[in-house]
């Protein structure tokens, strides 16, 4: 993995103005640095370090260790995920990474996001981390293995890319186990010993190429798949801790919605991405960003289902299709649509094709509760579409007809929703039959999102509809009784939305 680079340390042109570090991502262990000389960035301003500046940066440093520390908040719910991944693989050695930085430019990364299921068991998003779980007789003994401060003998601090000067200050390994409450260990030294290991190991693949490197001869695909799947199937019922996360994503992503009605006239003025960078700006605020690149399409840009390029115009009288989601600062994401009319009042036909989606959203959201099969809410909401499009003579009937050939799907695309936690499309890697062809449990979190599209350049329907998109989206909660939507202070119905819009423009 990155964090064990064996070269170091780079030295960076630390007083020159620049802006970025040079060199190796992270340091090698203290007893490489006596050996291994100071490295210069090609194009630095300095020759090196001097004997006297590198004694110096060693010396005059305050003790900031941090006493008194809480455990995080999920703590007591992480420790709960990892028993029950403990109970399901007795015996086996189990390694959980969380990633390592990304280059996106030269000697710049992507911003760090760790892997989801390195998340979910430790509610730790530090780079190069990686969860252990070691067998022992009466169950595993867990280790979290990350990165300890920077060294400020060997001058990583100060001279290494991703150096507590450079990036900002880590925390201890003392400090992560208060924490996390999970026993924390020098990641730099796991690799070898993951070499010299024996017995079964299963690791969750696609995140540390490090790591994995070292476990090469120990694990299998299918092996490793089965502990994928297994912690994408645990999260599909969220717990307390996760639903209360989702509410606050579902909140700031409301008042993110709001703030983009304000300024409608200003994205009137420039582009889509005006609204994109408006949405962005709440997420950067009360979240950690957004959930997924927001899709910002206005005009024939909404029949696009993934439009994320948001540099096209913006016009009255035209629709705007916004599907955006805050991301929390613990990752639990929100996904929200609502399709508004750019001027405040839809039009005719604009009206007459959101009411279609809305009804078919109103029976999907009914069909939401415990016990009912999962596919349900879709097949629902798809009948009240292929109802509207055998109404309108736009599909040849009976409506029975339609639904077995599938032939609404031409102006409905896709799913009418998926589930929702800490990734924006959660649970991905489940078991068919206990995801699609499952059954609803309280706690499950789901999105019900109908749409119609047509197309711009669709010659099956009159041109008057050609280049309107409509999408409705909420998320929404199976209870113990039926079903809460997270989302409903956004409003949805059509007379709704333009009051709603005519009082935020006020």
């Amino acid at each position: 993995m990155t964090a064990v680079a064996e070269e170091f340390p780079t030295a960076f042109d630390e007083a020159a103005g620049t802006t970025g570090p040079e060199g190796p991502k992270a340091a090698a262990g203290p007893e490489s640095v006596e050996e291994e000389p100071v490295k210069q960035r090609k194009n630095g301003l300095y020759p090196g370090v001097s004997d006297e500046l590198a004694e110096s940066m060693k010396s005059g440093w305050a003790d900031t260790e941090l006493h008194g520390l809480e455990p995080i908040p999920q703590a007591t719910e992480t420790a709960a995920r990892r028993a029950a991944l403990s109970a399901r693989f007795p015996g086996e050695r189990l390694v959980v990474p969380a990633g390592n930085l990304k280059t996106r430019s030269n000697d710049t990364e992507y911003a760090f996001r760790a892997s989801v299921e390195y998340t979910y068991l430790t509610g730790n998003q530090t780079e190069d981390g990686v969860l252990v779980l070691e067998p022992t007789a009466d169950g595993h003994r867990e280790t979290i293995y990350l990165l300890p401060r920077s060294n400020r003998e060997n001058g990583e601090f100060w001279l290494d890319g991703q150096g507590e000067l450079w990036v900002g200050r880590r925390h201890s390994l003392t400090e992560a186990e208060k924490r996390y409450g999970i026993p924390a260990a020098d990641v730099r030294e796991l690799a070898g010993a993951l070499r010299e290991a024996n017995g079964p190991v299963r690791v969750v693949r696609g995140h540390d190429v490090g790591i994995e490197a070292a476990l090469t001869d120990k694990v299998t695909a299918e092996r490793d798949e089965e502990l994928r799947v297994f912690l994408s199937e645990a999260r599909l019922v969220k717990d307390a801790f996760e639903i209360g996360e989702l509410q606050k994503a579902v909140d700031s992503t409301v008042r993110g919605f709001e703030d983009v009605v304000k300024v409608l006239d200003k994205a009137e003025a420039t582009s889509e991405r005006y609204i994109e960078g408006t949405f962005f700006l709440r997420a950067r605020i009360e979240g950690n960003d957004v959930g997924y690149g927001s899709i910002c399409a206005a005009g024939p840009h909404a029949t696009t289902l993934h439009w994320v390029r948001n540099d096209g115009p913006v016009r009255s009288g035209d629709l705007l299709l916004l599907d955006a989601g805050v991301e929390t600062h613990t990752y639990y994401t929100a996904d929200v649509t609502r399709t508004l009319p750019i001027d405040g009042t839809y039009s005719t036909l604009q009206k007459k094709i959101y009411d279609a989606v809305y009804d078919a959203q109103e029976a999907g959201i009914a069909a939401v509760r415990p016990g009912a099969k999962y596919r349900a809410f879709h097949d629902a909401a798809q009948r009240v579409l292929a109802e509207r499009l055998v109404e309108w003579g736009l599909a040849e009937g009976p409506v029975e007809r339609v639904l077995e050939l599938g032939l609404q799907r031409r102006w409905t695309l896709h799913g009418t929703g998926h589930m929702l936690g800490l990734d924006v499309h959660d649970c991905a890697a489940a078991r068919t039959e206990t995801y699609v062809d499952g059954t609803l449990e309280p706690g499950m979190v789901l999105t019900v999102e109908p749409g119609l599209y047509f197309q711009a350049d669709d010659l099956t329907v009159p041109e008057e509809y050609r280049g309107i998109g409509v999408r409705i989206e909420d998320d929404i909660l199976v209870t113990e009784n039926g079903n809460r939507n997270l989302s409903a202070a956004l409003p949805r119905r059509s007379d709704e939305v333009e009051a709603w819009m005519a009082a935020l423009k006020g």
